[in-house]
């Protein structure tokens, strides 16, 4: 271990999964008379080597296993199988929230999470200054954290996990929630922290900082090392994977129109808490996310030009229904979307019986990160708007990029500079 801060040898991660809670129960207990559950590899024969002073770079879709290697590294869960070996003090920011006791003021919450890796109230005296400099939330520290905006609990989470002189520096995607001038200042700390010879681990779906501040990048998808090495080899190699990603066959978006039996909806993790109503006078009995490939997924490679498909079956009668779709983030905030009033595409009359098909084809100009997917068919009866199907939330929608700008979307500006 001399030369290295991390060693993660042959780990599994094995979770069983169970048809119902009597069975858990059952089987908790010891009284189950056979095997009664499924089990899930998150993580299969796992490798990971980290040399000291490194900066690393974990790349995969969701699911893969990045954020449950981060968690068996820093000890928040344990390996089914294998070993780990960490040879220096870790300093980790994994879930929002995580670490911090939300009564608790963020000035307590400094000092809870100081103690816990170790450090005295004098050494976390001797950082408050620095720590409360790089959150700059002012008066806000005095409050409880559960008053904070995501914003600014990232700032302090943050500030506190790299103020305290860590040897090791662990993040999964949280800087995704400050604001673009926050996380600039975050990453010129990864540059002070790798010139000082620290180790950094990291977790982003923004591969254009993956790509400028890593030495290495590990490509990992469905608990399964890939294949590891430079940043822009990971790179490419993942954009591959994306475009076969949750592919059933070779469907193409003309084959995928024409296609009866299979549901396209299959290929997807269905949101199980997605919110459903309406008056059911119209039902979404199908729906799709198509790359430009032709293949079904819920990864999209920023720039390029994707379907969203949703197939209505309308019950009863219906004049001039409007399809919708719309992209919201993880908090709820609509991003944007459109609908097929907005577009200027009419169906007059739908009769009962009728299935329509709804495409809307556009390319994928938002930030890097995740999104959630809502689908609808609405209209107006008069004056009266209705609801005859939603489908809020209903699915998780991936955006990688190797670039990100400021806001929501990239205006994909062409840019020159000249010397007068």
């Amino acid at each position: 271990m001399a030369d290295y801060a991390i060693k993660v040898s042959h780990v599994d991660k094995i979770y069983k999964l169970y048809d119902s809670n009597k069975a858990r129960v059952a089987d908790t207990l010891g009284i189950a008379r056979k095997k009664n559950y499924r089990e899930h590899f998150a993580l299969h024969d796992m490798n990971l080597e980290v040399k000291k002073g490194e900066c690393i770079g974990l790349i995969g879709t969701n699911g893969s296993g990045k954020s449950t290697i981060l968690k068996i590294i820093t000890g928040v869960l344990s390996p089914t199988a294998g070993q780990v070996e960490v040879d220096g003090r870790i300093s980790a920011l994994l879930e929002l929230g995580a670490g911090f006791n939300q009564e608790y003021t963020g000035m307590e919450n400094i000092y809870l999470n100081g103690t816990m890796l170790g450090y005295s109230r004098e050494e976390i005296d001797a950082r408050l200054d620095d720590i409360l400099s790089f959150a700059d939330i002012g008066e806000f520290v005095f409050q409880p954290v559960k008053t904070y905006s995501s914003g600014m609990f990232v700032r302090l989470a943050f500030a506190v996990a790299i103020n305290i002189d860590p040897e090791i520096l662990i993040v999964d995607e949280a800087l995704s929630v400050g604001d673009v001038f926050f996380q600039a200042k975050c990453y010129r700390k990864f540059e002070e922290f790798k010139e000082a010879g620290k180790t950094i681990l990291f977790v982003s779906h923004d591969l254009g900082a993956i790509s400028k501040y890593c030495d290495r990048a590990v490509l990992i998808n469905r608990g399964n090392k890939i294949a590891e090495g430079s940043p822009k080899d990971m790179i490419d190699i993942y954009k591959k994977i994306l475009v076969g990603q949750e592919t059933t066959g070779t469907d193409s978006i003309g084959e995928a129109n024409n296609a009866v039996t299979a549901e396209w909806k299959n290929n997807y993790t269905i949101n199980p808490n997605v919110n459903e109503y309406g008056d059911g006078r119209a039902s979404i009995v199908d729906f799709a996310v198509i790359d430009d490939s032709g293949n079904y997924t819920n990864a999209i490679v920023k720039g390029s030009t994707f379907t969203v498909k949703s197939k209505v079956r309308f019950n009863t009668d219906i004049a001039n229904p409007i399809f919708t779709m719309t992209f919201k983030t993880l908090k709820g905030i609509d991003v944007t979307g459109t609908n097929t009033m907005y577009e200027k595409v009419s169906v007059p009359l739908a009769k009962a019986g009728d299935i329509y098909v709804a495409s809307f084809t556009q390319e994928m100009n938002l930030q890097g990160g995740d999104y959630l997917l809502s689908i609808s068919c609405t209209g107006f009866e008069g004056d009266e708007f209705v609801a005859y199907h939603r489908l809020y939330d209903v699915i998780g929608i991936t955006v990688v990029s190797t670039k990100n700008t400021v806001g929501y979307y990239d205006m994909n500006s062409e840019v020159s500079v000249e010397k007068l």
